[in-house]
């Protein structure tokens, strides 16, 4: 489950599918919504009967009305128009319906529009006979005429009753008597359309428009279906990018990224600009053409998805980390309010001398200062408040200089410096206390410090002299017990006395050497050569040296590391020894025949190595007592080891910059180390 929750491959795959199943949903309610408006139409899906088709029809209308008023006001360069002869020697304005312009009834609509006042035609119609085919319009499937005010049509979304439906009748309203446009009357023309339903196919936008029409009526179950297993989808994608949400490979704790740090309001409103502006975009894109409308309006889509998804996964990952209300800019201000305010009340109520003093001085200052400032204007008044200020001022400076010789003295003795000493007689009330303090301070610095070097150079003396009075006799003993075993011995038993001095010597041995260390370490007496070093070659390097050892009890070492070199400043002579301490305990203490788990892993922050294996002995001491010189967690002397291990490895590491611990769960024991990059 873990490896599901933290797959980022799977993440991505539900962000892609979440606009697709949105789009799918959207697309089959208004395909239901279609199928309720326009039932009417029947099983078939009859395109001429619906409202869309009507809309268009008359959007055509109107842009024809439009184009002849351009040329009755001597604009005929920027229409489709061109004026000719015919031959009765009249003039007419005609436009060529074989050029099926994007706007204007010539793409599949013929017309012909007169002007009541001129007698000027408009048309796309080439004809000998105007009047006979304005008498023939009647005799079309589809037909629509204007005259005298009077609607005649056959289309009847377009008819009398049903024209004010109509979603252009806001533009042109010429059903009312009195209901005109602004720079023109309708009233002034007549009008005489009609459409061939073979030349809708031709036009791209009709064309499509019927196509999806007739499918729409034909599959009316299918939007239940698709929206049925489309919210199951949705929800079950919801579900799980909520609970999968922040989690990723290699990380323990919820991942926040620089957005999700970002203060909560301008993530907010940078993501409601930016829907909003894909909402603006859509709405201007109506007005373009088809293609481009498309296209405008998809790409609007994903880039207001985007925002929204910014949104919604930086929300969830903040309440994940309870961080969601901390994130909030007016949080920290009224935070801080809370925290001055209370700070306020405690100054109040406090009883310590010092600051209720300060409190009342202040607020009797203010009092004192408006009570002057109200009598000013006898001159007086005036000499009273620059004295009281005056005196106020060199109140407040005295005390400042007291108080920065009490600073300077802490500062002293934070550097090191302990023959320090201030007179408390020149003090008064709170700074008189704080100097008797700092005298203290320094004193019982000055002697601890004394103690405490003398105690850790006498203790330094004795392990020195100790172990050099040891190793004199213990250097005789290896050296006689290196002849005997030289020597061709034959009783078997003198064998094993002979092997036994020699353990249990070198073991001596090696309990001074590592006492002697331990002494060097503890007093800083050591001296680093720090360099940029590749912990995982030293790693590998020191398993190589172990192989014998780990094989002799039967220890496999399974290795998780990164595939990249894992560089950490350190002395690679002492990181060595605290690698060699570690590995050795291991082989101490660990259980025959089990694995030991050796994880190194890095971040932007820290770089974590971990040692774990099984102990064969019952670990019952906590790490803290672990750590600490001359300790076993076998509590038994009769063990190898001197217990001075981890107490070593423990210092070295510290000393490098670094920090070791020990994390003990039943018999699991684990080594962490951890350095923080630079």
């Amino acid at each position: 489950m873990e490896k599901i929750r933290k797959s980022s491959l799977l993440k991505i795959t539900c962000y892609i599918l979440i606009p697709i199943i949105v789009a799918l949903i959207g697309i089959s309610i208004f395909h239901l919504y279609f199928l309720r408006e326009f039932s009417e139409v029947g099983n078939e899906g009859n395109y001429i009967e619906t409202e869309q088709f009507a809309n268009s029809y008359f959007q055509e209308i109107k842009d024809e009305i439009l184009q002849c008023e351009r040329v009755k006001n001597g604009n005929l360069n920027i229409t489709s128009f061109y004026k000719i002869d015919d031959d009765n020697g009249e003039w007419y304005y005609y436009t060529n319906k074989n050029k099926k312009y994007y706007n204007g009834m010539s793409t599949y609509i013929d017309f012909i529009i007169i002007n009541k006042k001129s007698g000027t035609r408009y048309t796309n119609i080439k004809s000998q006979n105007y009047d006979k085919d304005i008498k023939n319009i009647k005799n079309q499937n589809l037909y629509w005429i204007f005259e005298d005010k009077k609607i005649d049509t056959n289309i009847e979304k377009l008819n009398h009753k049903n024209i004010k439906y109509n979603t252009q009748y806001s533009y042109l309203n010429f059903i009312e008597e009195d209901d005109y446009n602004k720079d023109f009357a309708l009233d002034d023309y007549k009008i005489y359309t009609y459409c061939n339903e073979s030349e809708i196919d031709q036009f791209a936008s009709l064309g499509i428009n019927k196509q999806i029409c007739q499918f729409m009526m034909k599959y009316k179950t299918i939007p239940i279906y698709v929206i049925v297993i489309s919210f199951i989808l949705l929800i079950t994608i919801g579900i799980f990018l909520i609970w999968s949400i922040g989690y990723k490979k290699g990380i323990e704790e919820i991942n926040l990224n620089r957005i999700d740090n970002l203060p909560y309001e301008i993530i907010f409103i940078i993501c409601i600009i930016g829907i909003s502006s894909c909402f603006s975009t859509v709405e201007t894109a109506y007005s373009w053409y088809d293609y481009i409308k498309f296209i405008m309006i998809l790409i609007s889509y994903f880039i207001g998805y985007a925002f929204c998804a910014i949104l919604g996964v930086t929300t969830i990952k903040r309440i994940k980390a309870r961080t969601f209300i901390k994130s909030f800019i007016i949080y920290k201000i009224s935070k801080r309010l809370i925290d001055k305010i209370k700070k306020y009340k405690e100054v109040i109520s406090n009883k310590a001398i010092g600051k209720r003093r300060v409190f009342w001085i202040y607020w009797g200052f203010v009092f004192i200062s408006t009570i002057l400032v109200t009598t000013y204007a006898t001159g007086i008044g005036l000499l009273l408040l620059i004295a009281f200020w005056i005196w106020t001022y060199y109140k407040i400076r005295e005390y400042q200089n007291k108080e920065q010789r009490i600073e300077k003295a802490l500062q002293n003795i934070y550097e090191g410096k302990t023959d320090i000493h201030l007179d408390d007689s020149e003090m008064k009330g709170t700074l008189k206390h704080m100097t008797i303090y700092v005298n203290d301070i320094a004193g019982g610095f000055s002697n601890a410090i004394e103690q405490s070097l003398k105690s850790e150079r006498l203790k330094t003396e004795l392990i020195t002299n100790v172990s050099h009075d040891i190793k004199t006799p213990l250097t005789s003993i290896i050296n006689y017990v290196d002849l005997l075993k030289k020597e061709q011995i034959e009783d078997i038993q003198i064998k094993e006395y002979i092997d036994i001095l020699d353990k249990k010597s070198q073991r001596l041995k090696k309990l001074i050497e590592d006492l002697v260390e331990a002494s060097k370490v503890s007093s800083g007496n050591v001296k680093l050569n720090i360099e940029k070093i590749n912990i995982k070659e030293l790693i590998n390097q020191t398993v190589g040296e172990f192989k014998d050892k780990f094989e002799q009890k039967e220890l496999s070492i399974e290795m998780k590391v990164p595939k990249e070199d894992v560089i950490i400043d350190a002395d690679s002579r002492y990181m060595y020894r605290v690698i060699e301490n570690l590995f050795s305990n291991i082989t101490k203490y660990a259980v025959e025949k089990s694995r030991v788990y050796i994880d190194i892993e890095q971040d932007r922050n820290e770089i974590r190595i971990s040692f774990k294996n099984i102990s064969k002995d019952k670990l019952n001491i906590s790490s803290d007592e672990l750590m600490q010189r001359f300790v076993r967690g076998d509590k038994s002397r009769y063990t190898e080891g001197s217990g001075l291990g981890l107490s070593i490895a423990q210092s070295l590491t510290s000393l490098q910059k670094g920090k070791l611990d020990i994390i003990i769960d039943g018999d699991l024991f684990k080594v962490q180390m951890i350095w923080e990059h630079n």
